[in-house]
């Protein structure tokens, strides 16, 4: 698959089938984030990867409960990653005069990058934001200096075409030179 099909494939895939996922496309799939750009060369990202059925019922038992239901079907997932960031990052000089979450930023290219790689590999992903962090810091073992600052389902889709999305058009989201042009 060309970079193109790569990002016309990638969708946010909530159906999985119940086929495991190989460790060596998981791995894939980190080195892919690892070589991310950052803020700094920073790379204030960790991965922890739950890939036992177990662990991942008790994690979802905790963490998707309450306000946080609606993304109960994530347990369906046969992997479950999430994306921590490190406390000893610290954010380039230039963050003072203009305050930016840098280590949001590169989270997010790493992330891309994982679930793009991901997609070439024909795995299905979804982003997740909405989680009990406290909850799942203390099933998983945690620190509490630490985020997670997202989480990605990982599985085969269970559905051979998902539609995409309807996007704008392409000549509305760009002007050369002057905003108002």
């Amino acid at each position: 698959m060309d970079f193109s099909q790569v990002l016309q494939n990638r969708r946010s895939v909530r159906k999985y089938q119940a086929r495991p996922i190989e460790r060596e496309k998981l791995e894939q799939c980190v080195e892919a984030a690892r070589i991310a750009p950052s803020a700094c060369n920073a790379q204030p990202w960790k991965f922890l990867i739950i890939d036992d059925e177990e662990t991942k019922k008790r994690f979802a038992r905790e963490v998707f409960s309450g306000i946080y239901r609606e993304t109960l079907f994530v347990a369906k997932a046969p992997v479950l990653v999430m994306m921590v960031t490190d406390p000893l990052w610290l954010p380039p000089p230039g963050e003072f005069a203009k305050p930016t979450n840098y280590h949001l930023i590169d989270i997010g290219i790493a992330g891309e990058h994982f679930v793009l790689k991901a997609t070439e590999m024909g795995l299905g992903t979804c982003w997740i934001g909405r989680f009990d962090e406290e909850k799942a810091k203390q099933v998983l073992g945690i620190p509490e200096s630490h985020r997670i600052e997202i989480l990605i389902a990982v599985g085969y889709p269970a559905e051979e075409s998902i539609q995409p999305k309807e996007k704008k058009p392409l000549k509305s989201l760009f002007v050369y030179n002057h905003w108002g042009k």
